[in-house]
């Protein structure tokens, strides 16, 4: 459904939208082509590679630390599982505290923290220390993603959403892909500690673009943090059949992810390919694809629909799981890709659905949706990690195949569903005629 074009704001998670004023009846939220368009996206695009060079930085060094501090798969992934695991955990607190003191003073508070805890991660003794910091990194950095989407429903215009919300995902891809690489590159050369400082590092320049980039907020109006009406809001979106099918799909498809890409390193070093940890951690380039899938995902979407951009998704990503199973380092690399695309175009599509559905307590909306999101990371990864450790490549990819056999039910359900609303539709005309 999509929101009403008022340039109405939110104020409290459980108020109605306020009326318009004058200003708002003229709709000045950003559209493109203009200046304040363009800098919000380059901020939010900066903002999410500070998140996720932070967020993912040891997933590319997993392999270099089990051999370093003699680790299993499982246990290593844990690194990364935690981080995640941590944001999940913070996302629906920090949304209550955009509600009250705004959302560029909690996305820039929450990129600042996390910076200032990854610079204490190269000094941790073990793996206990090193996955309690992730932990509280990951809580610190849900500051970010909980209210950005609701940043960008409240300032942009709706029928620009999808593309600003599909650049946005587009910063976490290169985020995620430079973190990875430039940790990754680091660690072969210097180990492990000295690859999470330069990730720090390049954390901090991109929060420092994004606070010279992001315009400021213009339909965001202050409320007091109110915990029994954050409760009624979430009840009220858990109780919307389209909004829990919404975060069923994020989970889902976050759990693909998880699973690979915690596991394609140790494949990658190990037999019949044998690659060099250098190589192998150059493997994240691969997120260059998510960066184009992610920004076409809201026109593949305004052609198709979103379910039939979802089938895309799921078809894609099924596809790819399956050709990585080949014993060959050119279907591996291309399976690779696909799982990649797939995943970020079905992301990208259904947390912009999230932000068009929810009317109102937006920013619950989408701290529910990246619950889920983040929930099936560290599902996805730990599982992943642990079925590679017992059978291979191919226990890693049976982990993702479920999880895209899921989501594909989840879809097909919502298709049965619509159809069914159609034919009563349809009856209930001719019968009142």
């Amino acid at each position: 459904m999509q929101p009403a074009d008022t340039g109405a704001s939110v104020t409290t998670p459980d108020a109605p939208a306020t009326a318009p004023s004058s200003a708002a009846t003229a709709d000045d939220r950003h559209r493109p082509g203009q200046r304040g368009f363009r800098r919000a996206n380059l901020a939010l695009f900066a903002a999410g590679v500070a998140t996720f060079v932070l967020l993912y930085s040891t997933q590319g060094l997993l392999p270099i630390l089990s051999a370093d501090l003699d680790l299993t798969p499982g246990q290593a992934s844990w690194t990364a599982s935690a981080a995640t695991l941590g944001l999940a955990l913070g996302l629906l607190p920090a949304s209550a505290l955009s509600d009250k003191y705004g959302r560029t003073a909690v996305m820039t508070a929450s990129t600042l923290a996390a910076s200032a805890l990854a610079l204490a991660l190269p000094f941790a003794p073990d793996l206990t220390a090193l996955v309690t910091l992730r932990v509280l990194q990951g809580a610190a950095l849900a500051g970010l993603p909980a209210t950005a989407m609701a940043y960008l429903a409240e300032e942009v215009h709706p029928s620009a959403l999808p593309s600003a919300m599909g650049l946005y995902v587009a910063g976490n891809s290169i985020g995620g892909m430079g973190g990875r690489l430039l940790s990754g590159w680091t660690a072969a050369g210097l180990g492990w500690r000295w690859g999470l400082a330069a990730s720090a590092v390049l954390a901090l320049l991109a929060t420092l673009a994004f606070r010279l980039l992001l315009p400021a907020a213009r339909h965001f109006t202050p409320a007091p943090v109110d915990a029994r009406a954050l409760a009624r809001t979430v009840g009220r979106h858990l109780r919307n059949p389209l909004l829990v099918r919404l975060y069923a799909l994020g989970m889902l498809f976050m759990a693909v992810f998880g699973a690979v890409y915690n596991t394609v390193g140790y494949r990658l070093i190990s037999a019949p390919f044998h690659l060099p940890e250098s190589i192998a951690a150059s493997i994240f380039v691969v997120y260059l694809v998510g960066t184009g899938t992610s920004a076409a995902a809201g026109r593949l979407s305004g052609r198709l629909g979103r379910r039939g951009a979802l089938y895309v998704s799921i078809g894609v990503t099924a596809a790819g799981l399956l050709l990585s199973l080949a014993e060959s380092l050119v279907c591996a690399l291309l399976g690779l890709v696909l799982i990649t695309a797939g995943f970020f175009a079905g992301h990208a599509t259904a947390s912009s659905s999230v932000g068009r559905t929810a009317t109102e307590g937006r920013a619950q909306a989408s701290a529910l949706y990246l619950i889920a999101y983040y929930l099936g990371n560290s599902l996805g990864g730990t599982l992943g990690a642990d079925a590679y450790h017992a059978t291979g490549w191919p226990g890693a990819a049976a982990v993702g195949l479920a999880a895209m056999t899921l989501a594909a039910a989840v879809t097909l359900y919502a298709t049965h569903r619509a159809h069914a609303a159609r034919r009563t539709g349809q009856l209930g005309r001719l019968s009142a005629r």
